[in-house]
């Protein structure tokens, strides 16, 4: 109902009120000129039942009029009560919600009933509701991106990444990272794969060792020999790599994995190598490459998800899809998980509510302390304007009622 509808509802049973007063009065004014000329009791009894009538309608009139306007347009003490009194009415209206409706123990039953889990994965099960989740998501992000300031974005990344590199020990990483290989043993394929190269690269480069043979050799010795010497040479060093390429255990590997170790202690350790790691790190990280670094990083990253917000089918917006499918399927089928959310969601929303009660009732009491008096007025006066209206029905009859009674009583007992 409109506040059109509400005023000609409030009109309506003004006049009916009204007019039983009126009617009263115009009762009591006929058998006030009848008794004057007919002395029958019956006409006391109803010019006693209305002039109490008048008065009970009066009185119940002033007193409904009072609360929302000064009667007949005069100032008098104690009426006009809600426009005057509306940030007390606020203050109690507010204090009034708390404590009857926000305290702890009239929200705990319906925190408790509250099964957000099976509603969520029910809506998330349409694939509509997916497209549109996912496309509004993008929406937003996509959004952010364009507004966001590039320049602002750079500068953000370039200073963490300095922030970073300050406290970044290299040669700490890089020791750390020979040790992790080691201790996994996956130093030991690279051993086998060069060991393999090694012996190929020899094989295939048995002339080259003949002719440095050749070339070192005093030139008194025959041709013959020096090819024995190199073919010993080649062969040796083939079937000495070949061992190692083929034996997990070999003694070459078990020297170079200590080396490796004692290698990594070295550059965690001397202060050589941190200050050598140092250098390069500076000089990778200067002020001009690292905004370099910074700016190309952002561009790729914004270029990049933008053209994944961007399009319809893009293997993003699918792996959101998908993941939401699961999710919908875990809400209405893993009770477990349903119990996680549903209770995280219920101690949630009771810890948040109890903790801003205080802000809800402010809220109500601003709102009502900064409406205008006369438009509170005017608000509360069609709301429940109509039901005060009974009350002057209901004065008027009662007294009618009490003035019969106590015209009766004197009549018969005084």
């Amino acid at each position: 109902m409109n506040d059109e509808q509400k005023r000609i509802q409030l009109r309506k049973y003004k006049m009916f009120a009204t007019g039983l007063f009126v009617l009263m009065a115009l009762v009591f004014i006929v058998t006030t000129i009848l008794q004057k000329s007919d002395d029958s009791h019956w006409i006391g009894y109803i010019r006693a039942f209305s002039e109490a009538a008048m008065v009970g309608a009066l009185a119940d009139w002033f007193a409904v009029t009072a609360l929302f306007h000064h009667p007949l347009g005069l100032k008098i003490p104690h009426t006009n009560l809600i426009e005057n009194s509306k940030e007390k009415i606020g203050d109690n209206l507010g204090n009034f919600v708390v404590s009857n409706f926000l305290s702890p123990q009239n929200i705990r039953p319906y925190i408790q009933k509250l099964k957000v889990s099976g509603f969520v994965g029910e809506w998330l099960s349409k694939e509509r509701n997916q497209e549109n989740l996912v496309n509004e998501l993008s929406n937003i992000v996509l959004d952010i991106l364009n507004k966001l300031d590039d320049s602002a974005v750079v500068n953000f990344i370039g200073k963490k990444a300095k922030e970073m590199s300050d406290d970044l020990k290299i040669n700490q990483i890089v020791g750390n990272g020979i040790e992790y290989v080691l201790d996994k043993n996956d130093h030991q394929r690279l051993i086998t794969n060069l060991s393999k190269q090694i012996k190929e690269y020899v094989l295939k480069n048995q002339e080259m060792v003949k002719e440095r043979v050749k070339k070192e050799s005093y030139f008194l010795v025959p041709k013959f020999v020096d090819d024995a010497i190199a073919e010993k040479i080649t062969s040796g060093l083939s079937r000495y790599f070949d061992e190692v390429e083929n034996d997990p255990n070999h003694s070459l590997r078990s020297e170079i994995t200590k080396k490796l170790y004692s290698f990594s202690q070295e550059v965690q350790q001397e202060e050589k190598w941190e200050e050598e790691f140092r250098g390069i790190k500076n000089d990778f990280l200067k002020e001009e490459k690292l905004n370099q670094y910074s700016k190309d990083i952002w561009n790729s990253i914004k270029k990049s998800l933008s053209k994944e917000l961007e399009e319809e089918q893009s293997a993003l917006k699918n792996y959101l899809k998908k993941n939401l499918a699961e999710l919908s399927v875990n809400l209405q089928t893993d009770e477990k998980f349903q119990y996680k959310i549903d209770h995280w969601i219920r101690v949630t929303a009771y810890k948040y509510i109890l903790k801003n009660t205080h802000q809800f009732g402010d809220l109500i009491s601003s709102t009502v302390g900064n409406w205008q008096g006369k438009e509170l007025s005017r608000k509360l006066e069609l709301e429940v304007g109509k039901d005060l209206q009974f009350i002057r029905v209901n004065g008027t009859l009662v007294g009618g009622l009490v003035g019969l009674v106590i015209y009766t009583v004197a009549n018969f007992f005084i």
